[in-house]
């Protein structure tokens, strides 16, 4: 009996998140209309929403309400793609760094849309908007987007350094290059 507890402790102790309790850092300010525009995913954490060998793009635009409509577009390796589309709210006070990501789809419209659904937290930004790093709160999504489908390879590990130092788990990235 003692050692089927001790099992069992060990093993919800063992399945227990290794991640970071504290909010990753962010960037201090993020301009949306020079964040607005077309960008590439070169890398990410895997998303039950998108398959490993899918590659996507992400458009971004600020509308008249100050918000982002977007356009998420992922594409097979044969060609085909599917898109949703969606809404970006910054949170306020966070100088745009936080956005609050909505996907307009039929369980949004018909049940609402749950409140702390799709937190998007700029984690790095290069000064001329070429390269983003972003991720959720939890460190369970992460993305890094670029201007153009292709980065170096500096740029790339610089980017996962930064991703690792703040407790994401890099390690399972799939990388598009």
């Amino acid at each position: 009996m003692r050692i089927c507890l001790l099992f069992c402790l060990a093993l919800v102790v063992g399945c227990q998140s290794s991640l970071p309790s504290d909010p990753p850092e962010v960037v201090d300010r993020v301009d949306l209309d020079r964040y607005s525009g077309l960008w590439y995913e070169v890398a990410r954490l895997p998303v039950s929403f998108q398959r490993a060998e899918e590659t996507a793009t992400a458009h971004y635009t600020v509308n008249a309400e100050g918000t982002i409509d977007l356009v998420n577009t992922a594409i097979a390796p044969d060609g085909s793609s599917r898109s949703v589309t969606g809404t970006a709210v910054p949170v306020s006070g966070s100088n745009n760094t936080k956005l609050k990501v909505t996907i307009d789809n039929f369980f949004a419209q018909l049940f609402g849309r749950p409140p702390d659904f799709g937190n998007y937290w700029v984690l790095k930004l290069e000064d001329d908007y070429s390269l983003a790093l972003v991720g959720s709160p939890n460190r369970k999504t992460l993305w890094l987007l670029a201007r153009s489908p292709e980065i170096t390879e500096a740029q790339l590990e610089r980017f996962l350094s930064t991703a690792r130092a703040q407790g994401y788990p890099v390690d399972d990235m799939i990388v598009h290059q």
